[in-house]
């Protein structure tokens, strides 16, 4: 299928994105990163409109090694990259108040992650999940069924996108289109 050929319905609340690529298709690729479970959502947009292409997980075995688990999510997300082709990349912020294990291990998921995007040469920003939050719902304070919810509405899902590493991916992508505008 060439760019040039998708159509977007209009959908409520967005407008033309002024001094964007006219009739470009951008391809975002939104990542919500963990050791277990990394999230990645596919989000098109073209003319201050968006759809949702694809959204998954990469799973981790936890009964094998850390350096068979990094292998599989960047194997995976390469099999993401090369199917899907993203123009840009987009990823949750690393931030942890409690837990310091759980931040080394996403902080080793984020790096593979970061590496297999710059082998790609697509460029890649990163957004707290604060600014995802508001982004998506409008407010910061937004717990994870409200963002859920929205980024069902924003992309005219039937159902919400499930599991939450999915959805929080999508999000990610959302926010990174309002942010570049």
């Amino acid at each position: 299928m060439k760019n040039e050929s998708l159509k977007f319905n209009s959908l409520p609340g967005t407008h033309n994105a002024t001094g964007a690529e006219k009739g470009k298709v951008r391809r975002i690729l939104g990542i919500d990163p963990g050791l277990a479970n990394t999230g990645f959502g596919i989000i098109d947009s073209c003319r201050g409109q968006y759809r949702m292409v694809s959204y998954g997980v990469i799973e981790t075995n936890p009964s094998q090694s850390l350096g068979e688990r990094l292998l599989t999510i960047h194997s995976r997300l390469q099999a993401v990259i090369d199917e899907f082709k993203p123009s840009e990349s987009c990823m949750e912020a690393l931030f942890f108040a409690k837990n310091v294990t759980s931040a080394i291990s996403v902080a080793e998921a984020k790096g593979v992650v970061t590496l297999c995007l710059a082998q790609n040469v697509i460029p890649l920003s990163e957004y707290k999940p604060n600014q995802i939050k508001k982004a998506v719902t409008g407010t910061a304070s937004a717990d994870k069924n409200l963002v859920e919810k929205y980024v069902q509405l924003l992309l005219k899902l039937e159902v919400k996108p499930e599991p939450d590493h999915a959805a929080d991916a999508l999000a990610c992508a959302l926010c990174h289109l309002h942010n570049s505008i």
